[in-house]
Parts: C-alpha cells; structure tokens; sequence
C-alpha cells in the first residue's frame, strides 16, 4: 500500500501561534506511520516551511502547495489544519486549498468565516432558535457611547475580540470606568470587538464530529476555573482550572447538550472535529462559541474526550482522513 502524503498545517497569524505548533506536533505524533507520510508546515505570515520531520527547513511552493526532496517534487494527498486564528480558523487557507483542489480535513471557506466572527455566528445560529446572550459589536474607527452598549449588555459583561481565534484579549468586566480599557485591549486582537452580557452559571463543553457514515459526540466536560473565567492562563495551566469528564449533570441535561450540539454542527454546515462551549443558566445551555479546529496539544480537552469515549486520536484521524480522500 502506498503511504499518503498528509501536511498538518501550524502556526498561523494569532497569539496562539506556539500553541498551534503545539497542537500539530501532537496531531503529526498520533497519525498512523504505517498509512501516512506526516509533515508539519509553518505558516508564518509569506514564510511557509516544513518544521517536521527533523526540522528540515524546506519551503514549500506556494503556487502548487509542494516542496522538493532529494532533487524530487513531493505534493500532499490531504491536509489536516491545526491553526488556530487566522489563516486557518477563518477559511483563508481552506480557500487556497480548495483552489488547488487539495482535500483537508474540517470546515470549508464558509463555515470558517462564519463560525470565526463571533457576532455574525451568534446572529445566524438566533435562527435555529439556538440560547444566545444578547451583545453589541463595535468596529474599529466608528463612534460608539458606553452607556449605550450597558442599556443592552449591562455589567457585568464580557469584553472579547470578535475574530481573534483565541483567549487573548477577553476581559470581564464589572465597573464601568474598566470598559474602555478592556475594549481598548480587544482591538489589538481584532478590528471587531463584541460585548456580550454575563449569564451567570456553570460552564460545559461538548466535543463532537461527524462522517459520511459515522456520528461521535463525545462525554461532555464542566470546566471549572480558579480565575475570574476560563481565561488564557487557565486553559494551559492545570492549576487554575479542574476539567471535570464526564460533566457531573443528569443524563436528561447532557443529552439536552448533545442534542443542541448535533444541531449547531449541522446548521453551520460543520466537517470534522469540533467543540462548543456553553454556559448553562437555568437548565438552558446558551451558546458562547464553537472552535472548529480546538487545540489537540496533550493538555487540550478534545483528547482527553477522545480518550474517555473509549477512541484514540490515531482512530479519529483515520476516520476524519478517510472520508474526506
């Protein structure tokens, strides 16, 4: 059997970039050797290089996604994403690939583009009738009066960059003379900022994928964490967060989120490996984001799902690679 050529694309234009490369170095070492050839691409603003195996360095032509080996052309028989932020997240890359017509794993040009503006996922998923909290969206350059926005979003509220692709720049905050430093904040992650009201309540997180054939919805976990919110340093530091697998709630409750889970991955037209997380608030799991491709680094949560489901990745990937060649 020939080995399939398999690129895991990392680094990408976010502050999560190291995490990215985390993530991928962890997605290369679960891929079956046995079926594949495995490749880790950096793509780092115009610099695209091969980082795995041995760090070799090479470049990777742009103009047919290929590199040269030994004096030989090599191309990729399938793509596996693992960039978190821009250009992966938001369909960017996917758009390249699919001009190329290279298959890849996960959401197509739409559903990235979508699913990483907060605001405009938010509205869209308001028509499946899906618990969203209510918010406000500033962009970059155009007036905007706090007072305004506390008539919708009141305080405390949640202050976070609309198209970031990360936990960076997310604040809460409870005073008003707090809000434009927290907005100010936000905008070094993205031109869009969006303010949403706190719902108070427990946090869940469900992860999940779906094949031509086969449909996994994985134990959900409660995230509990020891700062203010599930912020950047708690969700990579195990000391300021407990991931509780599988979610101490009833089965009518996680069923209710599995149910809800299933739809939001069908109504946004979702492929391959997803999680969405949750606040839930009086029985009702309202919607706080979907990350179409969730870090897969060993401290991520979507592993640690797989692994409880009674899967290895080594299996999901084969699946998620299968249906997509």
């Amino acid at each position: 059997m020939t080995k399939k050529n398999i690129a895991v694309l990392a680094g990408g234009n976010s502050s999560e970039n190291i995490i990215s490369l985390m993530s991928a170095e962890n997605i290369a070492k679960g891929l079956d050797k046995e079926k594949y050839n495995v490749y880790v691409i950096n793509i780092s603003g115009s610099e695209w290089t091969l980082v795995s195996p041995s760090d070799c360095g090479l470049i990777i032509n742009k103009n047919d996604f290929s590199f040269n080996l030994n004096g030989q052309k090599e191309k990729f028989d399938c793509v596996f994403p693992a960039i978190h932020g821009t250009p992966g997240e938001d369909g960017l890359v996917q758009g390249y690939l699919d001009m190329l017509d290279i298959p890849y794993v996960g959401c197509n040009v739409l559903t990235g583009a979508l699913t990483f503006n907060k605001y405009y996922c938010n509205t869209f998923l308001q028509h499946f009738e899906i618990p969203i909290s209510d918010s406000v969206l500033l962009r970059e350059g155009k007036s905007f009066e706090v007072s305004d926005i506390l008539k919708i979003t009141g305080l405390p509220c949640f202050v976070k960059p609309n198209a970031g692709g990360s936990s960076f720049g997310i604040s809460k905050v409870k005073e008003i003379d707090k809000m434009l430093p927290s907005i100010v904040e936000a905008f070094k992650e993205s031109d869009e900022v969006i303010i949403e009201k706190f719902i108070p309540g427990r946090e869940f997180t469900c992860g999940l994928f779906k094949t031509k054939n086969r449909t996994e919805i994985f134990p959900l976990v409660e995230i509990v964490s020891k700062n203010e919110f599930f912020d950047y340093s708690a969700k990579y530091n195990s000391n300021l967060n407990q991931e509780i697998i599988p979610a101490p709630i009833s089965e009518e409750l996680a069923e209710k989120c599995r149910r809800q889970s299933s739809n939001i991955y069908d109504a946004l037209n979702c492929k391959g490996l997803v999680r969405i997380d949750y606040i839930l608030h009086d029985n009702v799991f309202y919607f706080l984001e979907i990350n179409t491709l969730p870090g897969m680094t060993a401290e991520s949560i979507v592993p640690k799902m797989i692994k409880h489901h009674g899967l290895t990745f080594t299996d999901v990937a084969d699946l998620l690679i299968d249906d997509v060649l």
